[in-house]
């Protein structure tokens, strides 16, 4: 029987199950200990992973189009976190002060990867440099993201506390240390990750599991349902659909204004206007191991399944477009062969004219 189509995808209802379940079963004592201690194990495994999945050859096959890297890299980097800043007086008042935390957080991390890639797939956009522009925007955001909170979220945070620019060099060892000895084990175990790609995506998938449920409860211990009212969720909807289409019109204008192609301003679309969980999440637990966790990473989860929706319903449009104009053009060109019979058939046979003319002139 057919999925139906109101009905969200696995992985989206995993994560609200284990929403629900942390509200209401949630870690205590030493068992917090041992979830936070497997979630950590579960990171590391899945950067070491993604290390070594990585192709090099895909990355340079698109990495010489600077222009577009240029233009993604400033509207993940740049852009969102000046709107996230921008439209503070506008939104704050529709969230708590740390649910607005949670959306600067979101503003200044990297690109998704496999979902920005896999849009812009489908809808005909240029794949090699979306492989590139996502990759390293995953990876430069290992370092960029860190220094980002720590000009924004921070200077933000009426609370004051310890500056996550402190935390770079945990992100590197618990990250960036992993997805560098897992490109370093590529040549040994490559062919091996590419065979098993199952196991990258239950790596992938359980370790936002696992962290979103050690978020949830600690959060829930110290009473995030009661600190944040139902208006305030209806309020962060309304935010990150706000900052979603202000980058999906940004990213479409830019990239049309300054001259890329359709399949180029596809993959600009697709790259600058997404926002990582898979990323963001385990960046959270280590730059605000002693914050709000759970209000930080909520406006993340909203805004990543939102931004999959709208994406993906965008990338048929473009598909369709795609196939109207290439319908429309062939529909011209066979317009264009029956008013013109004779040519067509010169065309189609140049050879038969040929000997025509020849013969032609032999009796001349």
């Amino acid at each position: 029987m057919a999925r139906p189509r109101f009905l969200p995808d696995n992985f989206t209802l995993m994560l609200i199950v284990t929403v629900v379940l942390a509200s209401f079963l949630p870690a205590h004592g030493e068992g917090e200990v041992a979830f936070n201690l497997l979630t950590n194990v579960a990171i590391a495994a899945l950067f070491f992973l993604h290390g070594a999945k990585l192709s090099r050859e895909a990355v340079l096959a698109g990495a010489t189009h600077w222009r577009l890297h240029l233009l993604v890299f400033a509207s993940t980097f740049v852009v969102f976190p000046i709107v996230g800043v921008a439209l503070k007086p506008v939104l704050s008042w529709m969230v708590t002060p740390e649910l607005y935390l949670g959306i600067l957080f979101l503003c200044t991390l990297p690109a998704t990867v496999q979902s920005a890639i896999a849009f812009t797939s489908i809808a005909r956009g240029n794949v090699p440099a979306a492989v590139c522009s996502a990759s390293a925007s995953s990876l430069f955001g290992i370092f960029i993201t860190p220094v980002l909170v720590g000009l924004i979220v921070v200077h933000h945070d009426g609370n004051g506390g310890a500056s996550p620019f402190d935390s770079i060099g945990n992100i590197m060892l618990q990250l960036l240390v992993p997805f560098i000895a897992g490109q370093l084990s590529r040549k040994a175990i490559g062919k091996w990750v590419e065979r098993n790609r199952g196991l990258l995506k239950v790596v992938d998938q359980g370790s936002i599991l696992l962290v979103v449920y050690t978020a949830f409860s600690e959060a829930v211990n110290t009473g995030l349902w009661h600190q944040i009212p139902p208006l305030a969720l209806l309020g962060l909807l309304g935010c990150c659909a706000v900052i979603l289409a202000l980058m999906l019109a940004i990213t479409t204008y830019s990239a049309r204004w300054l001259g890329f192609s359709r399949e180029d301003e596809i993959t600009i679309v697709f790259c600058g206007s997404k926002k990582s969980l898979a990323s963001g999440i385990p960046m959270a637990k280590v730059l605000f191991a002693t914050g709000p966790l759970g209000a930080i990473v909520l406006p993340l989860m909203l805004f990543h399944q939102m931004q999959l929706m709208v994406c993906a319903v965008l990338a048929q449009r473009y598909a369709n477009r795609q196939r109207a104009a290439q319908g429309a053009q062939a529909g011209k060109g066979a317009k264009l062969a029956k008013s013109t019979p004779g040519k067509a058939a010169t065309d189609a046979n140049p050879g038969k004219s040929d000997s025509k003319s020849a013969n032609a002139g032999a009796g001349r």
